[in-house]
């Protein structure tokens, strides 16, 4: 019965996790990748510089 009890542990976690998940994925609207793109895009710009040699 106690081996029992300790597999019900990870199974109550999982469904619990499985919840939060839903609930969490629920409140969130329509995102873009617009804010991570221009970063992207400032760090390419960045890294395209030429280097000043010293």
């Amino acid at each position: 019965m106690a081996a029992l009890v300790w597999l019900l542990i990870p199974l109550v976690a999982a469904v619990a996790a499985g919840m939060w998940g839903s609930w969490a994925n629920r409140t969130r609207r329509a995102r873009s990748d617009g804010p991570e793109l221009d970063g992207y895009a400032r760090f390419r710009e960045a890294m395209e510089k030429p280097h000043p040699r010293t």
